[in-house]
């Protein structure tokens, strides 16, 4: 997703490492809280992937998917988000032309590997609410690995301008490339992430109506346990809504910054704050399970008393 064009000719023959300026205490503070971001991004979703492994009641479809994407996620915080923090408090990159591409190759992969996430989830919540009925007998496809080995392609030798600016990391794709990237990154999983959750949100109005009506009419059991479903499909619908919601407001400031390369001058500072403010999404996703999901913060209770370790603590009902 890294389709910047700079003059580099004219960027190498200028650039140098700036000296930081900022005093000592502030120095700290800066890795101190980048130490801190990157333990809440792991430990956070380190949480979400054993609560959603470990409890029986929540292997769902929906729940699979939100353990896809916090695997996603703490992969970001555990090799990514660290070294991004540490070239924008140095203003340098130092760890080499080597790590360089490794670091943009894996972020890639990682990145694309939570877009398809979320347009799963997207997937999911449109058959669980527009056919629940066939939705209950039936699990979302969750085999995209297939996605993400398009971006090992990447790596062939042809995707790169010339050599980086030392102290710099950046990867230059050619035109086809940044075509290619375009589509598969952005403009193809954003249409039907927009395209299903704009369906998702008329058919959860149509339900909400649905409620409406039972509810002023005095209704046998099974009419109680639709309604009940109901409500159970569009809160989930709401807080996956919140969480895609997050997602595109972190990835498109990036996106929309980076198609205009071919136009505007790139800063290496603007760029690295974009890239930073992707990368929270990972941070994020954790927060917004333990503000909207009752199970989550019950799973985190759980685990931090270490109960988990108990004979049968994987039955516990975690869900009432």
């Amino acid at each position: 997703m890294n389709r910047m064009v700079f003059n580099q000719s004219d960027r190498c023959e200028h650039f140098s490492c700036p000296e930081s300026s900022g005093s000592p205490a502030v120095y700290i503070l800066l890795y101190v809280c980048s130490a801190a971001v990157v333990l809440l991004t792991v430990c956070g979703n380190l949480l979400v992937i054993i609560s959603v492994l470990h409890f029986k009641q929540l292997h769902t479809a929906t729940n699979m998917l939100v353990l896809s994407l916090a695997v996603s996620d703490f992969l970001v915080g555990a090799f990514v988000m660290l070294p991004i923090l540490i070239w924008t408090i140095e203003s340098c990159w130092i760890f080499g032309r080597d790590f360089c591409i490794s670091f943009w190759l894996i972020s890639y992969f990682i990145t694309v590997s939570s877009i398809y996430n979320i347009v799963l989830i997207a997937v999911d919540r449109y058959l669980a609410l527009s056919n629940p009925f066939l939705y209950m007998n039936m699990s979302v496809c969750e085999d995209h690995w297939y996605c993400n080995c398009m971006s090992l392609l990447y790596y062939n030798g042809n995707f790169m301008g010339s050599v980086m600016c030392p102290g710099d990391c950046f990867i230059f794709l050619n035109d086809v490339w940044s075509v290619i990237d375009l589509i598969f990154s952005f403009i193809f999983p954003l249409s039907v992430i927009i395209i299903l959750y704009t369906r998702v949100f008329v058919i959860a109005k149509k339900h909400a109506t649905a409620i409406r009506e039972l509810n002023n009419h005095t209704r046998p059991k099974t009419q109680k346990i639709t309604s009940h479903s109901m409500k159970s499909e569009r809160k989930a619908a709401k807080v996956l809504g919140i969480l895609v919601s997050v997602f595109l407001m972190c990835l498109l400031p990036y996106c929309i910054y980076s198609l205009l390369g071919d136009v505007i001058e790139i800063q290496t500072e603007t760029f690295q704050k974009l890239v930073i403010l992707c990368f929270l999404n990972s941070t994020i996703n954790p927060v917004i399970y333990a503000l909207f999901y009752p199970w989550f913060r019950r799973c985190i209770k759980l685990i931090i008393t270490l109960r988990i370790f108990q004979t049968d603590s994987a039955l516990i009902n975690i869900l009432s």
